[in-house]
């Protein structure tokens, strides 16, 4: 029986559009900015700026260099940890100004309830930041999403597309691994969920469905039918 639903964001949960319509487009127009100010002030921002350093070999005194790897890895979205972790930081501001509110698709907000009041446990696996994922489902625009959620995980915990990670997940849940259900649109991280022991559905928002052995569904109505069936 499943006892605990893991679901990915982008694609999933949430439109790729708003991510590479929204979210990108401002993380790259405001980075430099918000890097440069906080360079001095925030313990945080210089912990992730001398990550960016260890990672590109970029020497951490020049800024700019720095700001340029970041614009690079936003371009060809990349996902170094502590691009992600700054873009959380960075649309944390943006939430927060009203400048955008996180896109949840009906469906997947109906059902996020409905599977939180039966009881089931939901956790997040996405490769944004914790502080992005905590902020999409916070400020979305179904409301504050946040009380549905029992925890959060992004690649501190590893790769999404790496069995391990997940086998490193159901440790730290303390769950049997048939007992966990993993929802995303990329059957890469379906495999890779599987290997670990982990039940998968396929979303697939746009398209044909493929031809596949997996569960397949457009929607959290079919995510639902799966459980039904057990």
């Amino acid at each position: 029986m499943i006892r605990v639903i893991l679901t990915d964001i982008e694609g999933t949960t949430s439109s790729i559009s708003f991510v590479h319509e929204v979210l990108f487009p401002y993380s790259a127009e405001h980075m430099a900015e918000f890097v440069r100010e906080g360079a001095a002030d925030s313990t945080e921002i210089r912990e992730q700026l001398d990550a960016v350093a260890d990672t590109s070999g970029v020497a951490r005194e020049d800024i700019d260099g720095l700001i340029e790897v970041l614009d690079t890895w936003i371009r060809e979205d990349r996902k170094e940890t502590p691009l992600k972790a700054l873009q959380g930081m960075l649309w944390e501001q943006g939430y927060q100004q009203g400048a955008f509110r996180g896109h949840i698709y009906d469906d997947a907000a109906e059902y996020l309830q409905r599977w939180h009041d039966r009881g089931l446990r939901l956790f997040v696996y996405s490769s944004g930041s914790v502080k992005a994922q905590k902020l999409i489902f916070g400020f979305s625009e179904a409301g504050d999403l946040t009380p549905f959620f029992s925890g959060y995980f992004d690649t501190c915990i590893g790769s999404k597309k790496e069995s391990t990670s997940y086998s490193n997940i159901i440790d730290e849940l303390g769950v049997e691994p048939r007992t966990v259900l993993f929802l995303s649109d990329v059957e890469a991280e379906l495999k890779a969920a599987e290997d670990a022991g982990m039940r998968t559905v396929w979303l697939v928002r746009e398209g044909d469905l493929p031809v596949t052995k997996r569960a397949v569904t457009t929607d959290f109505s079919g995510v639902d039918r799966f459980l039904q069936q057990g």
